[in-house]
Order: structure tokens, then sequence, then C-alpha cells
């Protein structure tokens, strides 16, 4: 980790942690409603792309101090495991929703590329990467009874000094809280325990890699399982 990572307080690196997850949200909020669905995907792709590019010095280093094959082998173990789960736990909730009509084939690949490949990195870094390390630097200092503990994690400590793997359990409860609001209600209790599994393996690979493999999997995983069994409503 370079030395002008290190300095970057949380408040600065706010921005570059949360601008590409928003900027995905606001355009799939905005454009669905007035441009295709196609259209609504290559903008996101696009604009979400550049994001990451452009912040991508701001951010710690996606690999951690284990071997990074083992966590790609442990990232696509865990994404496999993270799709059945998330069937197993929407499947209740959506069973009235048979009647969702199929993509097309060109909004699928986007979307497919999208979910696969964009949106693991996006929220991993925002989720994981940093409001993760940010509740256990809150946390840490509401028990060393700073007098403004939430005002001393944002100006005078910084995410990427976190050792790899460090983890409280306000830590796990404010990342997997925020990254299942992400979702729709009937999501919830899927979008929970994956929130969870996905800090488990944070903490016992100590990197985002293998998160974001595990994130990748799951999601491609989700997909061609919607698309040979027709259940949309999953996806």
């Amino acid at each position: 980790m370079n030395e002008d990572k290190k300095i970057r307080s949380n408040s600065q690196l706010l921005l570059a942690y949360s601008a590409p997850y928003f900027a995905y949200v606001f355009i799939a909020s905005v454009f669905d409603k007035i441009v295709s669905v196609e259209t609504s995907y290559l903008l996101r792709i696009i604009v979400v792309t550049g994001l990451l590019l452009w912040f991508k010095k701001w951010y710690f280093a996606l690999s951690g101090p284990k071997r990074p094959f083992v966590s790609i082998i442990a990232g696509i173990c865990t994404g496999f495991l993270g799709a059945f789960i998330w069937v197993l736990l929407i499947n209740p909730f959506t069973q009235g929703q048979s009647d969702q009509t199929a993509w097309s084939d060109s909004a699928f690949i986007l979307r497919l590329l999208s979910a696969g490949l964009l949106v693991p990195l996006l929220e991993e870094i925002l989720m994981r990467g940093f409001l993760f390390r940010f509740a256990l630097q809150w946390d840490k200092a509401r028990k060393n009874r700073e007098k403004e503990p939430l005002q001393t994690t944002l100006d005078h400590r910084s995410v990427n000094e976190v050792t790899p793997g460090e983890w409280s359990w306000m830590a796990i409860i404010v990342s997997t809280l925020a990254f299942t609001s992400g979702h729709h209600m009937q999501e919830w209790p899927a979008a929970i325990a994956y929130g969870v599994l996905m800090a488990w393996l944070y903490i016992i690979r100590k990197d985002l890699l293998s998160c974001i493999v595990a994130h990748a999997v799951t999601n491609i995983s989700l997909a061609l399982y919607v698309l040979n069994t027709g259940k949309w409503y999953l996806w």
C-alpha cells in the first residue's frame, strides 16, 4: 500500500468508494423509465467503469496477505454456495411473481455483463471495502470512549490503514444491513444471509478479491439458473 493512500481520511475517501455504487443506482432508477433496458445497462457499464478506473488509485489493494490463487478458488466455491442460499431463501417470497416475462437476448447479455463483472466490484468495494472497515474503526473509537467517535472516524481514520481481515460484530452488522438495503424487500432474508457470508469470506481470506470472485460467481450462476428454468422473477 503506498503512502498516498494512507494519508487520505475516510471523509476524503467516501466519494471514491461510494460514487460507482450510487451512479449505478441513479442510472437504474432514472434512466430505466425513459430509455430501453439495453441503453440503461450500456450507460451503467460505461459510466461506472469510468468511475472505477478514475478512483482506482484511491482504493486499497484487492488482494491480501494470503495467496491470490487460493482466494480465487475460495471465492468460486463460496459463490456457488451463495447462489444456492439465495435461491433457497428468496423462493418462498417470490412465488406470486411467476408471470414475469423473459428478457430479450441483448438485454440478458448486457445485464449478465453488468451483474457478473461490474456489480461485484462496485458493491464489494463499498460494502466490505469501505463500510465494513469504517464500522470497525467507528466501533473501536466508540469502545475507546472517544469524545466524538463518528467524527473521529471520518476525519482522523482511513479505511486504507485497516489490517486485512480485522473485524468486529458491528462491522458485520453495518455492512450486511447496508448491503440488504440495496435490495427489494422480498430479497431481504437472502441478502442478509449473503451479506454475512461475504463478511465471513473477507475475514477468512483477508482480502476483497475472494469476495469479488464469489459475488461474480453467484450473480452469473443466478443468471444461468434463471435462463434455464424460466424463473425470471428470481433475477
